[in-house]
């Protein structure tokens, strides 16, 4: 009984007969679960995901629509409708009808989304630089090209099946 669970203790991954196609697709699952768990411990008030749909409204130049910011953040309509109304429940944006169209809601960003920004400013700059720590700019433009790729190349998938 002590020998079995030494080896269940002892248990290892064997990674020597995968794909490198299947093992960087396991790689970057791991690696956004490994970040979302961080991000979640990371911010008081809010989620790794929450944060992360406030940085996609902030990039756009107009306030976007629920449908625009769904397909920045690359998840569900219901998926970001929820984190949304989360958000908006605590403060940090509000739900605009569009002017011109009011069947469409326009996403705004409120003044306690921008003082959260300026509190985790210098944090968050410090945690990227810590994440990408020992890694050649040049490497990360190669991962960045190859992602992006890979993205379109899911989308095209996703829009035949």
């Amino acid at each position: 009984m002590e020998d079995r669970k030494k080896k269940i203790k002892d248990n290892r991954m064997d990674f020597k007969g995968m794909d490198s196609l299947y093992f960087l697709i396991g790689l970057l699952s791991e690696f956004v679960n490994r970040l979302q768990t961080r991000g979640d411990t990371f911010f008081e008030e809010i989620s790794w995901k929450q944060c992360f749909l406030m940085i996609c409204i902030n990039l756009f130049e107009e306030p976007p629509t629920l449908k625009e910011l769904s397909e920045a953040a690359g998840s569900s309509h219901q998926n970001v409708k929820q984190m949304l109304l989360k958000l908006e429940k605590a403060g940090f944006v509000e739900m605009t009808a569009d002017p011109e169209d009011k069947r469409k809601q326009r996403v705004v960003c409120t003044e306690k989304m921008r003082e959260f920004d300026e509190k985790y400013e210098r944090p968050s700059d410090a945690f990227i630089k810590k994440i990408y720590q020992n890694v050649d700019p040049g490497e990360v433009e190669i991962t960045i090209r190859t992602i992006l790729r890979m993205d379109e190349n899911l989308k095209e998938e996703a829009s035949c099946g």
